[in-house]
């Protein structure tokens, strides 16, 4: 267990110190996020910490290696290999897109290769089993499928839900922090072995987060970006893949383990996930394609209940953790093992819809004013206040310097 905390440990203090680096750059470089539409932030803010999750993450990998307590995952496995490379690959497209924008086809194009990758290096699904159901042992020719398409859901449900600051980051927090405990508990129990690196995964998921959170709770210095997005989504279908994905063994009956291990991401990763099946048939009904992006999911409509930005984050925090902890302490027989958590429902929910009142100096996401500049889309605001400006990038910015990555290539004439 120590050695999962130093690793963990060590990838919360990486990220947060080389956030301020990455910050730095990306304002010199012009790597930031404008104010528009579908956005609910006001100011210019920095993109790409999704670079310093990654560097985080290797850095963390790296430690690992050199413990001897991860010897048997590391010596003779691929699938290490197999999670350094598929994060990686995600993480290039998705940096790719945040600074200049990729189409939607070559991002799932690039989760597929990392789906892909996981897979020739032995992070696949061999069995997935149906709650009070049958073991459903997976073929050769259905491994493959079912292992790319869990790992595109769960990075594009990750990537979905990171609309407000510390929201993605907060929920991947508690859920592989729940999920580490979970893995831990199957351990003790002998059904994973020392050479499972899926716990590993996971505690450097929650680490990344932790470090991470203090760059990116409201007002955000810093978007993760859909690199760091994608990143934890990889991160976060790798642990399952290897935790859930290999467990043959009848344990239903068994306290902490009421549910298939394959059930457990959906739901500690319940929020994203139901918000993504949502845009999916919202986008469907509505006849448009699943890139064009709307203001509809479950952090927009908080917002327009009346909950503030900080209060809203708060919300779904608090339903990630509800789910988590239904997990970890499942219903065992006593009607009253379910006493706490219906109570907290209950109070989540009544707080949800009866208490809306917008905090002072919070503005709804519907509410938002529309900057000016935003019709360009690549212009800065012209008539936004210096302070507000400053703020998004730190009092010592030189922001006369800073100038929107697509009118950089424009004036160099390489757009």
């Amino acid at each position: 267990m120590l050695s999962y905390l130093l690793v963990g440990a060590v990838a919360a203090s990486v990220t947060y110190g080389l956030c301020f680096v990455v910050r730095r750059l990306a304002v010199r470089f012009g790597a930031v996020v404008l104010p528009d539409d579908r956005k609910v932030h006001a100011s210019p803010t920095p993109t790409a910490g999704g670079a310093a999750m990654f560097a985080a993450f290797l850095i963390a990998m790296a430690v690992a290696w050199r413990l001897p307590q991860f010897r048997d995952a590391f010596d003779g496995s691929s699938e290490p290999l197999g999670i350094v490379l598929a994060v990686a690959a995600i993480f290039v497209v998705g940096l790719v897109d945040d600074l200049r924008e990729v189409s939607a086809p070559a991002k799932l194009a690039g989760q597929v290769l990392a789906g892909c990758v996981l897979y020739f290096l032995g992070v696949t699904l061999f069995f997935f089993r149906v709650p009070f159901g049958d073991l459903l042992s997976l073929s050769a020719d259905m491994q493959p499928l079912v292992t790319v398409l869990w790992v595109v859901a769960i990075a594009n449900a990750i990537n979905i839900i990171d609309g407000l600051d510390g929201l993605a980051a907060g929920i991947v927090l508690i859920a592989a922090g729940a999920f580490f405990v979970y893995s831990n508990r199957l351990f003790d129990a002998g059904l994973i072995g020392s050479e499972n690196v899926g716990p590993l995964a996971a505690i450097i998921a929650c680490g990344i987060c932790l470090g991470f959170l203090p760059h990116n709770m409201h007002p955000a210095r810093i978007f993760m970006g859909d690199a760091g997005a994608m990143v934890l989504g990889v991160l976060m279908a790798s642990s399952t893949i290897v935790v859930g994905g290999r467990i043959d063994d009848q344990f239903s009956g068994q306290a902490y383990f009421f549910f298939a291990p394959m059930v457990i991401p959906l739901f500690i990763l319940g929020v994203p996930i139901v918000d993504t099946v949502f845009a999916v048939i919202r986008r469907a009904v509505r006849r448009t394609a699943l890139s064009v992006a709307d203001k509809e999911h479950l952090h927009h409509r908080l917002m327009r209940l009346g909950h503030g930005h900080r209060r809203s984050v708060l919300i779904l925090w608090a339903w990630t953790a509800i789910f988590s902890l239904l997990i970890l302490f499942p219903p065992t027989g006593k009607a009253n093992a379910l006493i706490p958590l219906v109570a907290a429902g209950l109070g989540v929910g009544l707080y949800t819809v009866f208490i809306p009142v917008r905090q002072r100096g919070e503005v709804s996401a519907a509410d938002l004013p529309d900057e000016p500049g935003d019709e360009g889309g690549d212009e800065w605001p012209e008539e936004e206040p210096e302070p507000r400006r400053a703020a998004a990038f730190g009092a010592h910015a030189e922001l006369a310097d800073v100038v929107h990555l697509p009118e950089r290539r424009r004036r160099t004439g390489r757009g």
